[in-house]
């Protein structure tokens, strides 16, 4: 399907575009006192009203009046939160940006959406032992209509800053045109890595998995840089002995390898 080729349908388009994905946030603290320090800032970062706000930021920015917001923050850390969302009045559909490309940012509101929702739900891990500690936020944006959620997505990792990230994009169902024919997909995507913007792809190293007949995508992502001071709680690299700064670094590294393939991985020698 040519990108200028506009389906004309038979009605509302019933598609269903679902995106979720996984952020997961990774540190080191060892101590009780560290591990105190982390989660006050798990708290802070990852609190039920900063996750609101983001999550309603991003319903400016795919156009949509929110309906219903259930929030709830949990002890000793953790939060969900879920909004639900209904369509704006849609004045020109033709205007609507279905190329595969970056979306906006919040000052900018481009689309549309109806009985659709947005949530997120939060999930701590630490090690009992040797100190790793892994955060984990899954966020899903479902929509049905011309918008697909991919256009929000710049704008989440942006303001999520994660150390890890894995992305699911499918359209599920199918809509008609004004001929009676179905169609299983109403834009074009080939990756989604081609919804990033630059600075993202010279921050991550990205991995597809695609299904294209399904209409079915999937992305990984691992940042590139390593620096063990932005992993640490209550100390620093250069106070510790250069064996432990050691130990450590293979300890993080050896966690966001595992997440980033999805399989356990021998110790490092």
């Amino acid at each position: 399907m040519a990108t200028n080729d506009k389906i004309k349908l038979q009605g509302f388009n019933n598609l269903t575009k679902s995106l979720s994905f996984c952020i997961y946030d990774v540190c080191y603290a060892q101590t009780s006192e560290q591990k105190a320090e982390y989660i006050e800032y798990i708290d802070e970062q990852y609190s039920a009203e900063r996750l609101t706000e983001i999550l309603s930021e991003c319903c400016d920015i795919i156009g949509a009046n929110i309906l219903n917001i259930a929030r709830q923050d949990y002890d000793p850390q953790g939060a969900s939160v879920t909004i639900l969302v209904a369509e704006e009045p849609i004045k020109d559909s033709e205007a609507v940006d279905t190329t595969e490309k970056p979306g906006p940012m919040p000052d900018s509101v481009v689309a549309h959406l109806d009985k659709s929702h947005i949530c997120v739900h939060t999930y701590p891990e630490a090690h009992p032992d040797d100190g790793i500690c892994t955060f984990r936020a899954d966020i899903e944006v479902s929509t049905c209509g011309i918008i697909s959620p991919l256009k929000a997505l710049n704008y989440l990792i942006h303001r999520l800053e994660s150390d890890i990230v894995t992305v699911d994009y499918r359209v599920r169902g199918f809509t008609r045109d004004i001929h009676g024919i179905k169609h299983y997909i109403d834009h074009d995507i080939n990756s989604i890595q081609n919804f990033f913007t630059s600075d993202i792809h010279d921050q991550y190293q990205m991995l597809d998995v695609n299904v294209y007949q399904e209409n079915i995508f999937h992305t990984k992502m691992m940042l590139k840089d390593f620096d063990l001071n932005t992993y640490l709680f209550g100390t620093t690299k250069e106070e510790l002995p250069e064996a432990e700064v050691q130990q450590i670094t293979e300890r993080l590294s050896k966690e966001m390898n595992e997440i980033f393939y999805g399989r356990n991985m021998p110790d490092m020698k």
